[in-house]
């Protein structure tokens, strides 16, 4: 089995190339969704970050209001900090379960999608680390189109983040999505050509 790890930062079109790969054929695992099942109610993570962030976090339904939370965490570096220490490692145990999961089940292909792939150190997890890029006027542009977030706003979750040219350093292939959907198709189907299907066609003969 061959495990991708996609990355990158916000607004970089990771949900699309996940898509495509999707259609392709791989089993996609979304980190952010497993991000949250570490804290629904009555779990270990519900309990450390309520301890961490007090009650005004949980929204009525008991649930954590996960948007509070974010402005807590963006606004703040050690706040997000704590939130790290308390959350990766239990996104890391879900997701080796999860890609475990998916190999028992005969999967060829699984491609983990994770904005902190590198920060987290989940690099071990997966063989190959595609990066999404986009140049930042279309980024903020896709993030507003899909939030109420102002420019500001959605720049200083770009800062935030590792930065792209550090992301791509540690990058086996890095995705430009700088133009339109169609581009981004084609070159997605060339990477998984190039890394999935040739990869598989070298072992075979080997």
């Amino acid at each position: 089995m061959f495990v991708v790890g996609l990355t990158g930062g916000i607004g970089t079109g990771k949900g699309e190339v996940s898509a495509v790969l999707a259609e392709l054929g791989a089993d996609v695992i979304d980190a952010d969704l497993l991000g949250h099942e570490t804290y629904e109610p009555g779990t270990d993570g519900w309990r450390e970050v309520v301890e961490a962030f007090g009650h005004g976090i949980v929204a009525p339904s008991g649930e954590i209001d996960r948007r509070k939370l974010a402005t807590l965490v963006f606004a703040d570096e050690s706040a997000r900090e704590r939130l790290n220490r308390i959350v990766h490692p239990l996104i890391r145990s879900l997701l080796k379960e999860r890609i475990r999961l998916s190999e028992e089940q005969g999967a060829k292909v699984v491609v983990v999608e994770a904005a902190i792939l590198i920060e987290a150190g989940w690099r071990s997890l997966v063989d190959e680390v595609w990066v999404t890029a986009a140049p930042e006027d279309r980024i903020i542009e896709r993030v507003q189109a899909r939030s109420d977030l102002s420019p500001e706003a959605v720049r200083a979750r770009m800062r935030s983040q590792m930065p792209s040219d550090r992301l791509a350093a540690q990058a086996d292939a890095v995705i430009d999505n700088g133009s339109t959907l169609e581009d981004l198709r084609g070159h997605v189907l060339a990477l998984w050509k190039s890394r999935v299907l040739d990869r598989k066609e070298s072992s075979h003969h080997a």
